[in-house]
C-alpha cells in the first residue's frame, strides 16, 4: 500500500511511539478507577498525578491544571471565569477576530448572558493591533482571549504584552496555546492556558486547563466533583498517561524538534517560491506553512493529489461550507480564501516527504491552469 504524506499536523499529529507504549498497559491489565480507594484505584490515581506533573513542567508556573476531554472544552471550562466577573461589573469580553472558533464562539455564546463581545481587528499579516486592544480594554473588560500560534496561519501573538494590556485594567486572559504547547516557551503570567493531546503526538481525547493558582473556575460538568470539583467525570489514566508522556518528549525534544522543522519549512518555502504566504513571515511558527496561488480550485486539488494529507484550512470548520474567518480576517477576497491551502510539518516528516509532496501539489496545481 502507498504510504499517504501526512502534512496537516495542525489538525492532529501521529501518537508517539513512546506514547502509545506508555498507554498499553493501562488500557490492558492496569484498569483501576484513578478515584477508587483500593490499591488498584490508588495506583492509578498515582499514574494520573505523575502526568498531571510532567503537563505542568511545561507550564510558566506552579498553579492548577484540570484534566479535560479536549481543548475545546478547557476553553468553555475556563471562560466561566467571566461570570463572576459580571458580578463585579465587568462585562466586556475582548477576543481576535482570528480566533479558533473554540473561542471565538464561546465567546459570542457570552453575549445571551449579557456581556458586550468584541472581536478585535488583525493587521493583514495576521498579528493583532496593540494600539486597537489597548483603546477598548477598560475597567469593564473581564476577560481578554487570544491564541499562542493561530491554528491556520501560523502566526505568534505577542501575548505577553497583551497579557500586560488586560491585567492594566484589572482583566483576566486566557492563551489558547493548542498549537504552540510543547513546541516553544510558554508566556508567563497568563491566568490561564488551554492544551491539547492530540497536537503534541499525543492521544485524541484529552486536554488540559492550566490556571493561576488563587483562580476560581465555576463548575463546568456537575457529577462527583472529581478534578478539583470543576470538571466530573471518571478520569481516563490510559489518555492521562499519554498526555504526560507526549509532553515530556516535547520538553525533551523541543530544541531538537524546533531545529528539524525550521529545515523542513525553509526547503517549502523554496519549493513554494511562487506561491503566495498567508500571513506574517517574522512572526511565525515554522511548522504551518499557509500559502495561496490565485485562481486555484483548492478543493478540486485536494480530491486530485490523494498521496498527500494537507488542507484548507482549520479541520473543526472544514465541514460547515463556511470560508475561512481567519484569511478573511487579513482582508484577502472570497477567490484568494478558496485558492489557499495549509501545510504542517511535524516531528516525524523527513525531507523526502516534502520534496514529494510539493511536486504533487505543484503539478497537479499547474494542471488546473491549463
Amino acid at each position: 500500500m502507498k504510504k499517504t504524506i501526512y502534512l496537516d499536523n495542525q489538525a492532529t499529529t501521529p501518537l508517539a511511539p513512546e506514547v502509545f507504549e506508555a498507554m498499553v498497559p493501562l488500557l490492558k491489565d492496569n484498569f483501576g478507577n484513578p478515584h477508587s480507594a483500593h490499591k488498584l484505584g490508588r495506583q492509578a490515581a498515582a499514574i494520573v498525578e505523575a502526568a498531571r506533573e510532567q503537563v505542568e513542567a511545561l507550564l510558566p508556573a506552579k498553579g492548577k491544571l484540570v484534566f479535560t476531554g479536549s481543548a475545546t472544552e478547557a476553553i468553555n471550562l475556563g471562560f466561566g471565569v467571566v461570570r463572576k466577573q459580571l458580578e463585579d461589573g465587568r462585562n466586556k469580553i475582548i477576543v481576535l477576530e482570528t480566533e479558533h472558533a473554540a473561542v471565538r464562539d464561546t465567546a459570542i455564546s457570552y453575549r445571551e448572558l449579557g456581556f458586550e463581545v468584541c472581536l478585535l481587528p488583525v493587521k493583514e499579516d495576521g498579528i493583532l493591533f496593540l494600539e486597537e486592544l489597548a483603546s477598548k480594554i477598560d475597567h469593564e473588560t473581564a476577560l481578554v482571549a487570544a491564541m499562542l500560534v493561530n491554528n491556520e496561519i501560523g502566526v505568534i501573538q505577542p501575548i505577553e504584552a497583551i497579557v500586560e494590556l488586560a491585567h492594566s485594567q484589572g482583566a483576566l486572559m486566557l492563551c489558547d496555546a493548542v498549537q504552540g504547547y510543547g513546541r516553544m516557551t510558554m508566556p508567563k503570567n497568563v491566568d490561564m492556558i488551554a492544551l491539547s493531546g492530540h497536537k503534541i503526538y499525543g492521544p485524541k481525547g484529552i486536554g488540559a486547563l492550566w490556571m493561576k493558582k488563587e483562580l476560581e473556575i465555576p463548575t463546568l460538568i456537575h457529577g462527583g466533583r472529581q478534578e478539583m470539583g470543576v470538571r466530573s467525570g471518571t478520569l481516563s489514566p490510559a489518555l492521562c498517561a499519554g498526555l504526560g508522556k507526549a509532553a515530556m518528549l516535547c520538553h525533551d525534544y523541543m530544541d531538537r524538534d524546533l531545529e528539524h522543522i525550521e529545515k523542513l519549512s525553509h526547503s517549502a518555502q523554496e519549493l513554494f517560491s511562487d506561491w503566495v504566504v498567508n500571513g506574517s513571515m517574522a512572526q511565525r511558527y515554522p511548522g504551518n506553512l499557509n500559502i495561496r496561488k490565485d485562481g486555484l480550485d483548492v478543493a478540486r486539488l485536494i480530491s486530485t493529489v490523494r498521496d498527500v494529507a494537507f488542507s484548507a484550512g482549520s479541520a473543526c470548520a472544514s465541514g460547515s461550507g463556511r470560508p475561512s474567518h481567519v484569511l478573511t480576517a487579513l482582508g484577502l477576497e472570497p477567490a484568494q480564501v478558496k485558492s489557499s491551502i495549509r501545510l504542517g510539518f511535524g516531528r516525524y516528516n523527513n525531507m523526502d516527504d516534502i520534496e514529494q509532496a510539493a511536486n504533487l501539489i505543484n503539478i497537479a496545481a499547474k494542471a488546473q491552469s491549463q
